[in-house]
């Protein structure tokens, strides 16, 4: 009985992140974004050979990524500009 309530309060909360990430992408892309950058902040910071803090390399991780989001999006507005 415990079990089916408890998978019954799964699928409501999964439900309701489904509904809720349709109206909001930025919560999602930020995590997306944070996520990614697990992978990349411990390459950048092995690249550096211990002469960046790892604070300095989770930032170098942050700005590439946003760079590369403001590249895509300038290139989508330039070549799709019917769109916006």
């Amino acid at each position: 009985m415990k079990n089916k309530i408890e998978n019954l309060e799964l699928l409501q909360l999964l439900s309701f992140l489904r509904s809720q990430s349709r109206k909001q992408k930025l919560p999602l892309a930020i995590f997306i974004v944070l996520c990614l950058n697990l992978a990349i902040a411990p390459v950048v910071y092995a690249a550096a050979d211990g002469e960046l803090e790892r604070r300095s390399a989770w930032a170098i991780g942050i700005l590439s990524f946003i760079t590369i989001a403001i590249v895509i999006y300038l290139f989508v507005v330039i070549f799709q500009p019917e769109r916006f």
